[in-house]
């Protein structure tokens, strides 16, 4: 861009070093104080400063050509602007502008929006969007959409990219695209290099990179926007994927696995103990995860599968494989509630199975499966870690507490981890640390039953293999999911409650919130248990769970509710996961509307684990809506009473929340993604996901991939570049 500027085509890395300054639309004065507010400090940020929107001129109409009751948009010169006087005000504040072109006048009024005064100034560009109308004889427009395309002597093109504004920082759409427009002018006698290669760009059908910015920015047709994002949201994607696959092969390269015998008898005799067939899904997954564990690399593998899909028989059958080969297995879960619910039914499951045992009368002993949490007494608590440390514990259940210093194991084998966005990174590779037995490292399952669509699961642990269950074992019931409205529809919930106790069954009612609080107007649980005692449950036995009890106060607690002593358990979301109480069959959930998709789901599959008919009730008030009106749809609510289908939910979660919940903001490059959507890229996300194992596995630390590699630097925390660049 200068006479001493290096040749060949510009790169990112180079923008990135060029500041805003440069230009001479920008300068050194407010304006680029007014772009680095935006985070624009330097001409890579200003390329990557996309458009919100684009205006299709070919669809404008004049002023004149309007129809009255229509839509429509219309381009013209702000005339002028008021509002009354502050003391002259009654009612709501009013801006009223207006704006002409060659055929006439349009006069635009704004309700509660004061800072309509700032932003139009006259003498500007503006296009506004909305419902024409008329008032006193005069085209009026009421609140519409408005952008501020600039000076109305520099007349805009077919297609005219609106950028993001802010009503606190005084930078307008036309100022931002006179910027973009220098910078693309001025990179045109060098060009804007691409790291992909012809190859590449070809297999992948995507634009050259140099012409996609200009497509993004200053687009002559729609279809050449749309190919202008497909090809910049594929560079954010690849990004991402190129960072996990690094990763994953690192991982695999750097480290030694055990190579467990899969093919063992205690294995064998596992599933001949089990009571019922497994489903096809799990016979599927157990083959996945065996071929990983006889592999000399360490297995990495997320285990997706939806309430009751039997993940817990896999996780066993895993860490079994480790035992029948001299190691032992460790499953971490994040509450101690689910660390104990874990060791009650895995002792269950394997009680009077036996192992060979050299140092025994019989030739045999049965396995041992021991609980570690911060609740279980010091005496217990040594017998456990010396058993751990000689060997004969084969299978440890705990929480963090598994990844103590005080906690040694003599050959820690596979490690599974339940519910995986309960723990960080961090914690997981501490607890696999605990295995590095002569340099081996121990096979990991990450297991969660919060199902995550395909491409997020992709981007977010893009670093695991995964496998899915995506059948119920036979024998689940189907449960069957209601919506309450309001206090009337309310009556019908409590009788639905009293009449399943009254058949021998059990409740569980949950709540929000621990204590009352009046800004949430939630119902607290220790409030609902005093409220349902004495009026609409008066005469049922109804106890208390919450996250703030004691470990042996919540046990006491569960067991009394698992032996049927209790027939209304009245909880907080300590009950969201892997309590198993196959009585209880009818739940109420309170304030349904301030809980996630997801976490509803999770909830709701407490019910439904045993032979009789299953209901979850979700009660939520009659609300307000932004128009003032009162609404009684709720899409979420309504995705949950249609479906009983995690993956399906997952889905509906995603097009209702957007992916920013979902992605991982430790990591800068997963939460950068500026046009990708995990919503509406799948195949983008795919063919990222092809193009980086065909970049890496070729040269795992990019040392031939200059370009590549430079680009990744500058969108990665110092961490995840120390580890990917020098190991």
């Amino acid at each position: 861009m200068t006479e001493s500027a290096p040749t060949g085509p510009i790169t990112f890395s180079e923008l990135s070093g060029m500041p805003m300054t440069r230009l001479k639309s920008v300068g050194a004065g407010k304006r680029a104080e007014s772009f680095a507010k935006f985070g624009v400090e330097n001409l890579l940020d200003l390329l990557t400063h996309y458009p919100r929107r684009w205006i299709d001129r070919t669809k404008e109409a004049t002023i004149a050509g309007a129809i009255e009751g229509t839509d429509s948009l219309v381009i013209g010169e702000v005339r002028s602007v008021s509002s009354p006087p502050k003391g002259a005000r009654r009612g709501p504040s009013r801006v009223t502008a207006t704006i002409a072109d060659e055929s006439g006048r349009l006069s635009i009024v704004f309700f509660n929006q004061p800072w309509r005064e700032r932003q139009l100034k006259i003498g500007s560009y503006v296009a506004v969007f909305g419902r024409l109308g008329s008032f006193n004889g005069t085209k009026q427009m009421a609140n519409p959409t408005v952008d501020v395309l600039g000076d109305p002597d520099e007349r805009p093109r077919p297609i005219v990219a609106v950028y993001p504004q802010s009503e606190k920082i005084d930078l307008p759409s036309w100022v931002v695209l006179k910027s973009i427009d220098e910078t693309l002018n001025r990179c045109r006698a060098r060009g804007i290099s691409d790291p992909l290669s012809k190859a590449m760009r070809k297999k992948f059908k995507l634009m050259d990179r140099q012409d996609a910015l200009f497509g993004i920015h200053i687009p002559e047709t729609f279809a050449e926007k749309e190919m202008a994002r497909r090809r910049l949201a594929f560079d954010e994607l690849l990004r991402v994927q190129l960072v996990l696959v690094m990763r994953k092969r690192l991982i695999e390269r750097d480290s030694i696995g055990i190579q467990h015998k899969v093919n063992g008898q205690l294995v064998a005799r596992f599933y001949q103990h089990l009571p019922y067939e497994l489903t096809q899904a799990q016979h599927r997954v157990i083959a996945e995860i065996e071929a990983d564990l006889a592999s000399p690399h360490p297995m990495h593998r997320l285990l997706q599968g939806d309430v009751g899909a039997g993940k817990t028989i896999v996780a066993v059958s895993a860490m079994l494989a480790a035992v029948q080969g001299g190691h032992q297995g460790a499953l971490m879960a994040p509450t101690e509630v689910l660390a104990e619910q874990h060791a009650v039914g895995i002792r269950k499951l394997l009680a009077g199975l036996h192992i060979p045992a050299s140092d025994n009368l019989f030739g045999e002993r049965e396995v041992r499966v021991e609980l570690l949490t911060s609740s279980v007494t010091a005496e217990r608590r040594r017998d456990v870690l010396a058993g751990l440390a000689d060997g004969s514990v084969d299978i440890a259940i705990g929480t963090h507490a598994l990844i103590q210093e005080s906690v040694q194991f003599h050959s820690l084998g596979v490690v599974v981890v339940d519910e995986q966005h309960r723990f960080g990174v961090e914690q997981r590779a501490a607890l696999r640390d605990k295995g590095q037995d002569g340099g081996a490292v121990p096979d990991v399952l990450v297991m969660t039953a919060t199902p995550i669509p395909r491409t997020a699961a992709m981007t977010v642990y893009g670093d695991l293999d995964v496998s899915v269950l995506d059948q119920k074992p036979p024998g689940r019931t189907p449960i069957v999911t209601k919506h309450a409205l309001g206090e009337d529809e309310e009556v019908e919930v409590w009788a639905d409650v009293r009449a399943e106790v009254a058949a021998g069954r059990q409740a569980y009612i949950v709540c929000p919130l621990i204590e009352e609080s009046e800004k949430l107007e939630v119902a607290s649980a220790e409030e609902t248990i005093a409220r349902l005692a004495f009026d609409e449950l008066k005469g049922l036995r109804l106890a208390l769970l919450h996250g703030r009890m004691s470990s042996a106060e919540k046990e006491s607690v569960m067991e009394a509710f698992r032996t049927g002593e209790t027939d209304v358990l009245v909880a907080t979301t300590v009950i969201e996961v892997g309590v198993d109480v196959p009585n209880a069959t009818i739940m109420v959930i309170l304030d349904a509307d301030r809980f996630g998709i997801a976490q509803l789901h999770q909830l709701r599959g407490r019910v439904g684990r045993g032979v009789h008919a299953s209901r979850c009730w979700l009660v939520t008030s009659i609300k307000e809506n932004e128009d003032g009106l009162l609404s009684d749809s709720n899409p979420r609510i309504d995705a949950l009473v249609e479906s009983d289908d995690g993956f399906y939910l997952a889905e509906a979660d995603l097009e209702l929340r957007g992916e920013g919940t979902l992605m991982n903001k430790e990591q800068k490059g997963r939460s950068d993604l500026k046009l990708a959507s995990l919503r509406r890229d799948r195949e983008l996300v795919e063919l990222a996901r092809e193009a980086a194992y065909e970049i890496v596995d070729p040269d795992i630390t990019l040392s031939k991939q200059s370009e590549i590699r430079a680009e990744l630097s500058m969108f990665l925390r110092p961490e995840d570049e120390e580890f990917l660049f020098k190991s």
